[in-house]
């Protein structure tokens, strides 16, 4: 389903991500662990169109998606979720949900005057998926508050409700774990598992998680110094010298790359990217 292959990215001299390659088979939960550091979130920001590489390729459903922006991806399937969610927070969690199909015919103001029938057929339909989004999710409760009120663990859960209003193909899962108390987290474990094994879903997970990394995820790639470090069931990973060292020594690469990580000249250009594709 997604082929990277010798992925890199670069700020300055600086290599985020070098050399990166990585493959994810249709209906797989792969798990991304790795040191603060390693490159995982560069990685995602790459294979989700956020960040253009210097250098590699990407391919997605067979398909070389390396230039595509965010948007183009979205619309192929391939959906990223982020560590600390970006619900519209004054809108309610329904709404939320609601706003997230492309296309619809109540968005063209024309629309609205000349065929009004269409435009509440759409409305409907998109109401009915996003309250049986909501069930599924167990957040019926709370259609109708804000989504900025909601708590941590009910954002998370509502931002994997985003990627099911989509059909998405492929979701990248950024830190699904981080802010969420262990009953939601439970919850949201138990979800993913069901969209995964009933629904054909796929996901790239990162985590520091490893319980939940342990439960839902094979394989699992540790990244280290902005490289596949190794790739296997999470036992053999866990157990590895090489993760043990990546997380616990401080080998001279190590330090050096920890100073470089945190270098503001480094930080800078990294917004600068950012930005760009933003723009």
């Amino acid at each position: 389903m997604l082929e990277v292959d010798g992925l890199v990215k670069a700020f300055g001299g600086f290599r985020a991500v070098d050399g990166c390659t990585l493959r994810v088979n249709k209906g797989e939960i792969l798990g991304l662990i790795g040191p603060n550091g390693a490159g995982k979130t560069t990685l995602f920001n790459l294979i989700a169109g956020a960040l253009q590489p210097s250098g590699g390729t990407i391919r997605f459903l067979g398909e070389d998606v390396t230039p595509l922006s965010t948007d183009a991806l979205f619309h192929k399937g391939l959906v990223r979720t982020f560590q600390i969610p970006h619900e519209f927070h004054r809108l309610t969690a329904l709404e939320n949900l609601m706003m997230v199909p492309p296309g619809q015919p109540g968005e063209n103001l024309f629309a609205n005057w000349l065929a009004w029938g269409k435009v509440q057929r759409v409305e409907d339909e998109v109401r009915r998926k996003a309250e049986d989004t909501l069930a599924f999710l167990e957040l019926s409760h709370v259609a109708h508050e804000r989504a900025g009120n909601l708590s941590g663990g009910q954002k998370k859960l509502l931002e994997l409700g985003r990627t099911m209003m989509t059909d998405a193909k492929l979701v990248l899962l950024d830190e699904p774990a981080a802010g969420v108390n262990r009953t939601l987290l439970r919850k949201l474990e138990e979800k993913i598992l069901i969209l995964n094994r009933e629904r054909g879903y796929t996901f790239i997970l990162i985590e520091h998680d490893m319980e939940m990394i342990e439960k839902l995820c094979h394989p699992v790639v540790c990244m280290a110094e902005g490289k596949v470090l190794i790739e296997g069931d999470f036992h053999t990973v866990r157990s590895d010298p090489r993760v043990l060292e990546a997380y616990l020594g401080e080998t001279p690469a190590a330090i050096e790359r920890n100073e470089f990580e945190h270098d503001p000249k480094v930080e800078e250009l990294r917004e600068q990217e950012l930005h760009k594709e933003d723009l």
